[in-house]
């Protein structure tokens, strides 16, 4: 039972501690070399809960592939050269395989305590990126040229940092820091593109997933499945199945659902004599005026004009 313990680590000093490293040059903003950091060994897992933002850039953790990270309740093997991205309270926990004596890892971890942007620009625009919510399977691959390109900012915010600290060099590293989540998205954008396949692949298990669900019995026992829900079949975070949509078919995950939704309906007000309130009540709605209103607003047409252009 002791390995369900979470840890919560409110400070950047904390985290140092807690990983054998010298005390923070600054307390709320922090380069870390992983090398320096404590090894972790097999019996050793831990489930962290962080106050703060952690970005990290990982590599060759471990020869055979044994090194896993949990992000939520989905668990995936941690590939080389992934940048990762989470936002204070996200619960994640990092362990490795029983035949593995301790964990190699190199690469560079920044810890940004939300104190040190408060009240600047970067407190409201790093909310605006969605990839801080975005699980471990949704990492950022980076090519040798991007991971030389942000490396080159680390080192710059690094060196910033450890220089004797002036009126300036706040609004340094945090423009700094702009630059680095500006080049993060950006090669994200990369990765959605050129990654096509994999992006059809959600959006055809996407089809799939509503087809079933349309056709089952869940819509009336369960009313229309939530965003939610579709993300957690899919093992997807909301914010990536919505990116990849978006690139994909220009609609949102809700607007997928709705236009599934309004297939079903037509084919239940062409193909039966069904009334109106008994198809949204088939269709998972409480009320039938919901139904006509989301109907007409799809097709220009109320549910009984749609069925009377088939006579």
């Amino acid at each position: 039972m002791a390995n369900k313990k979470v840890h919560r680590i409110k400070t950047i000093s904390e985290f140092h501690k807690f990983r054998d490293l010298p005390k923070p040059e600054h307390p709320l903003i922090s380069v870390i070399n992983v090398e320096t950091a404590k090894h972790l060994h097999s019996d050793e897992p831990v489930n962290l809960l962080l106050d703060f933002y952690m970005i990290a850039l990982k590599r060759n953790l471990n020869e055979k592939g044994t090194v896993r990270l949990k992000y939520g309740q989905q668990q995936y093997d941690f590939d080389e050269g992934t940048m990762s991205f989470m936002a204070p309270n996200q619960l994640f926990s990092i362990a490795l395989d029983k035949e593995e004596k301790e964990l190699k890892q190199s690469g560079w971890v920044l810890l940004i305590h939300p104190d040190f942007i408060w009240n600047t620009s970067l407190a409201k625009s790093i909310k605006q990126y969605d990839f801080f919510n975005y699980a471990v399977n949704e990492a950022l691959f980076l090519s040798e040229k991007e991971e030389v390109i942000i490396t080159g900012i680390i080192r710059d915010i690094q060196q910033e940092y450890h220089s004797n600290i002036d009126d300036h060099s706040q609004n340094v590293i945090i423009a700094q820091i702009e630059l680095l989540l500006t080049y993060a998205e950006r090669f994200y954008h990369r990765q959605f593109n050129t990654r096509k396949i994999g992006n059809h692949q959600i959006l055809s298990r996407l089809d799939n997933l509503l087809t079933d669900y349309f056709n089952s019995d869940d819509l009336i026992q369960k009313g229309l499945p939530t965003v939610q829900s579709i993300s957690e079949n899919l093992n997807v975070s909301v914010s990536y199945l919505s990116r990849v949509l978006k690139r994909l078919t220009g609609q949102s995950t809700q607007q997928h659902i709705h236009d599934k939704l309004i297939e079903k309906a037509k084919e239940k007000l062409s193909t039966t004599d069904l009334s109106v309130s008994e198809i949204a009540y088939e269709l998972g709605f409480e009320h039938p005026q919901s139904f006509s209103k989301l109907f007409k607003a799809k097709t220009k047409l109320l549910p009984l004009e749609f069925r009377q252009s088939f006579n």
